[in-house]
């Protein structure tokens, strides 16, 4: 196994966290929305899934990244 398959499994694992996460984000955010709950509890909620989102995605851009250099210069 050379650095550059390393590279492509570490970006692949990357990117799945990544879309666990956002399936994560999907739950939370349709379970706070089937709860009848305030005003000010749902902008905490929504707060927090934003913010993991925002993680979520940056994790499997990068991935995916990596998963290209490692394709590319592993040739």
């Amino acid at each position: 196994m050379t650095i550059w398959d390393g590279l492509i499994w570490g970006g692949t694992a990357l990117t799945v966290l990544g879309l666990a996460a956002l399936c994560w984000c999907i739950v939370t955010a349709a379970r706070a929305k089937a709860r009848t709950i305030d005003d000010e509890q749902m902008r905490q909620v929504m707060r927090r899934v934003v913010t993991v989102n925002m993680a979520a995605l940056a994790a499997s851009v990068f991935g995916l990244m990596f998963v290209i250099l490692g394709i590319m210069l592993g040739k």
